[in-house]
């Protein structure tokens, strides 16, 4: 055999040779089309396909990150906002990745955009902000339930952002001031309540020891000297001053009787 020929069919067969051998990585797999039929999922290692008669797909199994791009949201109590979020997912079933849709990146992308949209206009803005966790995993349960067919597993689906319109904004910020004047109102009437408690419970005690109110009556004294102030406080008791009242009562009562 000449020795062209020779050289012409040592091309060929290393160029059918390096289409034959496939090197997988360990979180890659390979779907294997055979006469356009399913023949199925393989790898990772060398991989030999026969040339022009099997076809392989590619497909990562790795962890996916999809960013799910801003979508503008109406809540049910008629608030619009602006919310993206995160979805993580990755392929269980090669085969129906490949076989049961037709891009099962941009189909998955999709069905986030859609039931993001979906799920919130269903719940009211403070919902929305309070409840983050919870709204995560319906969104979670909702997407991986229709990716299921396609052998798609969504494992996290986060909220990221809500952007709030400026008006808004500024509504909040009014409510949560008139919150915390409400706080700070009953806490002061929760104050004055207990300061009224224990001035009727000193009021009782004094009732039961009247010296009680001469030993306060020196004990402020004594409190108002170590302060080194030029005012002097004389305690006068009560009785005394009722008793004044009555005579200047009276000696009136003489002076309207003479006139």
């Amino acid at each position: 055999m000449p020795l062209p020929a020779i050289a012409v069919i040592v091309f060929f067969g290393f160029i059918i040779l390096a289409n034959a051998i496939r090197i997988l990585k360990e979180y890659e797999r390979g779907v294997i089309f055979r006469l356009g039929r399913l023949i199925g999922a393989k790898g990772p290692g060398l991989i030999l396909l026969i040339p022009i008669v099997d076809k392989m797909v590619k497909v990562d199994l790795r962890v996916l990150t999809y960013d799910v791009p801003s979508q503008d949201v109406i809540t049910k109590d008629n608030v619009s906002v602006k919310v993206n979020a995160v979805l993580y997912f990755q392929v269980l079933d090669p085969n129906k990745a490949i076989v049961s849709v037709a891009n099962y990146f941009e189909a998955t992308s999709q069905i986030a955009q859609t039931t993001l949209r979906s799920v919130l206009g269903q719940v009211e803005l403070d919902d929305l902000l309070a409840n983050r966790e919870k709204i995560n995993a319906e969104l979670q349960h909702i997407i991986d339930d229709q990716t299921e067919p396609w052998g798609i597993k969504v494992s996290v689906v986060e909220v990221k952002n809500v952007d709030l319109p400026v008006e808004m904004i500024r509504a909040i910020a009014r409510q949560a001031e008139a919150e915390r004047e409400r706080r700070s109102k009953v806490i002061h009437a929760d104050g004055e309540f207990q300061a009224a408690q224990k001035l009727a419970d000193a009021a009782t005690v004094i009732a039961k020891a009247p010296q009680a109110m001469n030993l306060r009556f020196l004990q402020t004294l004594v409190e108002v000297s170590a302060e080194k102030s030029s005012t002097l406080i004389f305690p006068v008791p009560v009785d005394l001053l009722q008793s004044l009242k009555n005579f200047m009562d009276l000696q009136a009562a003489d002076q309207l009787g003479k006139s």
